[in-house]
């Protein structure tokens, strides 16, 4: 057996990756405990920040506290930036004054609003209080525009160059130049005006004759974006035209800032949670790390909307009530039509709500898969039909029952897969989120016209 206190290189080299994060998971604990700093260091010290930031989140509260208290010296801004938001505002105000300070300095503007926005005033003072003025005045100027603006997604720090500059202008420029962002991968060119006219990718620069001039190497790609664009707006046109990085400009066209490819996969990862959290009825801002209490809260008003939509199904039956007592067969088969409707129904959702996120399902072609959807719906209806109604026709020697599972089948199918389709194309007219709540609305109507097709059916046919 492996010592968890003392994990050897041989030991690390034989274990696979779940085993590895387990035992290093358990040996920091264990230093943590026995107050061994110096340990500590040693078992952090080759992670990336990002793994370090997974660290923080899977700890209990109170071991997070002891880590913090005794390693809070090495917690830099890259760090920082990793962590959960669902926990940033915890960490930051356990770390020393002395060490935030030092953290926030050593990170571009975009990081620093990211982090911002997540704090309380009391705790954005202590950060905005830390910055030399130069930084703190691009904060707060990216801070003017509104949430979830291209404004707060920019970098502040850009490497600009006029636009008759050749490529030997440049490079001296950027070999000159005291200060450079940490990371940039085109250099942009303006007008006098300071509007972005075009960018030459770093690659192009470097391979290019030093007489060249930058305005014959542009890049195609070239786009602006506005500092008031959404931030789903921006992610979209990232992910569209395979941008690496993209200027933004102010209701003049002046060059503000840039965005950086990192910035927009952060979006498009952050809002495909969220669809995937509001369509399990979640709440958006759940988090491994939320305690008991906060989880509750989050899941319990979701889970009181599905018992009110679920007694519309209970209000169905007890009308049939009648009919399943003389066809008590009736009673085992209906879970069976709700179900497989259910899950029909989700499956056309999910498609759907994801279609809607990346705009490949806008207006002009929405008839078109609304009619796909109904067409697979009817086809996987007759086929659920013929083998349902087949299996139960001869399993309880009714072939009337079974042509009733058939067709109450084909009828729940055709509505699920409509359902899954329409519910977040209604909800997309209106403004609203398509994922927020189509899960409970979608169920609802597969079990309500599930029930009501197969009951009803057998009434006519069976009673």
């Amino acid at each position: 057996m492996v010592n968890r206190g003392v994990l050897m290189a041989d030991d690390l080299n034989q274990m696979d990756e779940d085993e590895l994060d387990g035992l290093r998971v358990s040996a920091i604990l264990e230093a943590v405990e026995a107050h061994d700093t110096a340990r500590i260091t040693q078992l952090l010290e080759p992670l990336h920040a990002a793994d370090i930031a997974d660290l923080f989140e899977q700890i209990a509260p109170g071991e997070r506290a002891n880590l913090l208290r005794l390693w809070s010296g090495e917690i830099d801004g890259e760090i920082l930036s990793e962590i959960d938001e669902s926990i940033r505002e915890e960490v930051i105000g356990a770390l020393p004054d002395s060490v935030v300070a030092e953290a926030m300095r050593e990170l571009d503007t975009d990081d620093l609003v990211d982090i911002l926005e997540d704090l309380d005033a009391a705790g954005q003072g202590r950060i905005l209080d830390a910055l030399e003025m130069v930084d703190r005045v691009a904060v707060e100027q990216a801070m003017s525009y509104p949430e979830g603006a291209a404004g707060r997604l920019m970098q502040r720090e850009v490497v600009v160059a006029p636009e008759h500059w050749t490529v030997g202008e440049a490079i001296d420029f950027l070999r000159e130049a005291s200060t450079l962002p940490d990371q940039f991968y085109h250099v942009i060119l303006t007008d006098p005006r300071m509007i972005p006219t075009g960018y030459v990718t770093l690659g192009r620069v470097l391979s290019s004759r030093r007489e060249v001039r930058l305005r014959d190497i542009l890049e195609d790609s070239f786009r602006t974006i506005d500092a008031t664009e959404d931030e789903g707006g921006v992610a979209y046109m990232f992910n569209q035209y395979h941008l690496i990085s993209c200027p933004v400009v102010d209701k003049g066209g002046r060059l503000v800032g840039v965005i950086t490819i990192d910035d927009a996969m952060n979006v498009l990862d952050e809002e495909h949670e969220e669809d995937m959290l509001l369509l399990a009825g979640v709440g958006e801002e759940s988090s491994i790390s939320d305690g008991a209490l906060a989880t509750a809260r989050q899941r319990l008003p979701w889970l009181v909307v599905n018992l009110f939509t679920a007694s519309l199904s209970a209000f169905v039956i007890t009308q049939f009530e009648a009919t399943i007592v003389s066809v008590v067969a009736l009673a085992a088969l209906m879970p069976i039509v709700a179900s497989t409707g259910g899950i029909a129904g989700t499956q056309s959702l999910t498609v759907a709500v994801r279609a809607l996120a990346t705009r490949d399902l806008t207006s002009s072609n929405a008839r078109r898969v609304v009619r796909r959807e109904l067409g697979a719906g009817v086809l996987n209806g007759l086929g659920l039909a013929l083998i349902l109604g087949c299996a139960g026709g001869l399993i309880f020697w009714d072939l009337r029952l079974g042509l009733v599972l058939g067709i109450a089948m084909i009828v729940n199918q055709v509505v699920a897969a409509l359902g899954g389709i329409l519910v977040p194309l209604t909800l997309e007219r209106f403004g609203l989120d398509p994922a927020l709540a189509s899960g409970t609305f979608v169920t609802t109507l597969t079990d309500v016209m599930g029930f009501f097709a197969f009951l009803g059916l057998a009434s006519v046919m069976l009673v």
